[in-house]
């Protein structure tokens, strides 16, 4: 009968593959648990996209480490972006949720949460609109380089974070490690990742023996399991050219002349 070898090491193995293949398909579930969480009026509102495989979250790590010198005068973003990189290299896949309707279809319920007393006019009279729509690239020229294009509906944004929260749970069910970064989100726009939405999260989730994405150290971009292995690699062939004696004789001999 057909045998599947799971095992977390070393990375990118046939076990570790097969391993990997179990959190990507609980990413399926948790992106199914979003799309059902609650939302207002119960309009579709929300995709996810499920991002997996060494290249491509190599091509998001690089990207990330790119945008931690995008903000030189603020060192704590420089060292999360680059804590991050290290954490999206980690895991074994990524599930990106994004709101498809909070840049440019508003609920309308003139509530003022996206910025006060002009209530629902403050979206739409600060993009191109016309006939009660909102037309993202016409005269964009001004929101070019913005990371997240706002203003956006905040009732919308609020129920991304029910589909967070609803993906996060799942995760919690089904005892894989998840937890929503900072640095991938804000890259995911850059990458073309949930390309329909005004805002992204990111959720990378991993089923190792440790938890990748809690309990790590300053410095980490230095520090990582990664960086270790490489350098524990490099002395040991180093130490190994240390010749005091021929390896066909240099044992040395028991009391009784033995080895």
């Amino acid at each position: 009968m057909p045998k599947i070898l799971m095992t977390d090491w070393p990375p990118y193995t046939k076990g570790d593959e097969a391993r990997r293949e179990g959190s990507v398909v609980a990413a399926r579930l948790m992106a199914n648990a979003a799309q059902t969480a609650p939302k207002a009026g119960g309009v579709g509102e929300v995709e996810c996209e499920l991002v997996y495989g060494q290249e491509e979250q190599e091509a998001i790590a690089r990207k990330i480490e790119e945008f931690s010198k995008k903000n030189p005068k603020n060192k704590m973003w420089y060292r999360v972006f680059r804590t991050e990189a290290v954490m999206v290299r980690e895991a074994d896949c990524i599930l990106f949720i994004g709101n498809y309707r909070a840049g440019d279809s508003p609920l309308d319920l003139n509530c003022g949460w996206c910025g006060g007393k002009e209530l629902c006019s403050y979206v739409y009279t600060r993009k191109a609109s016309k006939y009660g729509q909102i037309d993202l690239i016409e005269n964009n020229e001004d929101r070019e380089g913005r990371l997240i294009d706002g203003p956006l509906c905040s009732f919308l944004i609020g129920d991304l974070g029910y589909a967070v929260g609803a993906a996060t749970y799942m995760a919690n069910r089904l005892l894989v490690d998840c937890r929503p970064l900072l640095s991938p989100s804000v890259v995911a726009g850059q990458l073309g990742i949930c390309p329909n939405s005004a805002m992204v999260v990111a959720l990378p989730v991993a089923s190792l023996p440790k938890n990748p994405f809690v309990d790590v150290c300053p410095d980490y971009h230095y520090l990582s399991l990664e960086k270790m292995v490489k350098q524990v690699r490099k002395n040991y062939v180093i130490s190994r050219q240390v010749h005091w004696f021929d390896y066909r004789g240099w044992y040395p001999k028991g009391e009784k002349g033995g080895e």
